[in-house]
């Protein structure tokens, strides 16, 4: 499998009401950073739920702030304000 199939076959995985950050999902994969994660969810990731995808303070991909925070308050998910709660919203794979 390659990078691209790796981290968005992870987002895929990212529960409804739950986040990842880019320097989590780089980790988890094993290689790369989270700018190469961006790259990705930049280049190819509208056909995954791209949303829960956020730095690693919470903030939303940049410009698409308002649609990201639209999507995580449907679902759900703890904020603070316009950024996302991590505390509370963080997901990692082997955690559920």
């Amino acid at each position: 499998m390659d990078y691209t199939e790796e981290v968005l076959g992870l987002v895929e995985r990212i529960p409804r009401g739950r986040v990842m950050s880019y320097g989590a999902i780089a980790e988890w994969v094993g290689t790369g950073g989270p700018r190469q994660v961006g790259t990705v969810m930049a280049r190819y990731g509208g056909g995954v739920p791209w949303h829960r995808v956020v730095t690693a303070s919470g903030r939303t991909p940049p410009g698409h702030e308002a649609e990201a925070l639209r999507r995580l308050r449907a679902e759900g998910t703890p904020l603070r304000g316009d950024h996302v709660d991590m505390a509370r919203a963080a997901w990692y794979p082997d955690a559920d």
